[in-house]
């Protein structure tokens, strides 16, 4: 079996391979050639079982009350990195519900570790959203009917996972909530691009889908290394 040492090397490694990964798709998916484009069929769906694996294998999170709605969550990002390899209508509904299913795991998770009294943040994340959402839907179902309530939908899980993550408990190790809060704010900006570069913009940039790709796999990368952390004692840590 194992040791714990060899356990770490391999989580590590798997991140090591994740960040490879995340920036080959990053760089492809912002190219103009389609044969960059239809190489993402190698490394887009690599990206979130290659991040599952890596929090598995990492000991700090065998005891961490966030592991396995992260993994839910993650698996969710899979199913929606799949869908959204298509570009039409149809595709970007089926990919918006995976990742809605995966934000509901995420929520599920902060809601099950949240602080006992309120905590700040949650209010202006529902401002942004109400002040925002708006505006993107209608802009969607210009396109498509599906994808006003689509967006709508989506955003409303997307925003509730910010806000959620700004009310985890302050026993929670410090470095823990501050990654998975930087990671739920971080993939708020990466769907906020992709949605400005899809419903608002008529000529984007090919670089522009970078952007979202970086964004987004930073993301995730962050969630999951503040749900390894939720599983160091709070005692070895600093502050709250």
């Amino acid at each position: 079996m194992p040791s714990p040492t060899a356990r770490l090397s391999t989580s590590r490694r798997l991140k090591l391979a994740y960040v490879a990964i995340a920036a080959a798709d990053t760089w492809l998916s912002g190219s103009s050639s389609p044969r960059a484009h239809r190489a993402r069929v190698l490394t887009k769906p690599m990206l979130m079982p290659t991040l599952m694996a890596s929090l598995i294998t990492d000991p700090n999170s065998a005891t961490s009350p966030l592991r396995t709605s992260t993994l839910a969550a993650q698996a969710g990002g899979w199913g929606g990195d799949l869908a959204l390899m298509g570009d039409e209508p149809k595709h970007f509904v089926a990919g918006s519900g995976s990742f809605a299913l995966g934000h509901a795991a995420y929520i599920s998770g902060f809601l099950a570790n949240r602080s006992r009294t309120r905590r700040p943040g949650a209010k202006l994340v529902v401002g942004a959203w109400a002040a925002t959402m708006p505006v993107m839907a209608f802009k969607a179902s210009q396109l498509d009917r599906r994808l006003g309530p689509t967006i709508a939908g989506y955003s409303a899980m997307l925003a509730t996972t910010v806000a959620t993550a700004t009310q985890l408990d302050p026993a929670l190790p410090r470095s823990a909530r501050r990654l998975t809060l930087a990671g739920a704010a971080m993939f708020m900006l990466s769907d906020s691009i992709l949605g400005t570069r899809k419903f608002l913009l008529k000529n984007p940039p090919p670089r522009l889908e970078s952007a979202v790709m970086a964004t987004y796999t930073t993301a995730q990368l962050l969630m999951s290394e503040g749900a390894a952390r939720a599983g160091v004692s709070a005692s070895s840590t600093t502050g709250t």
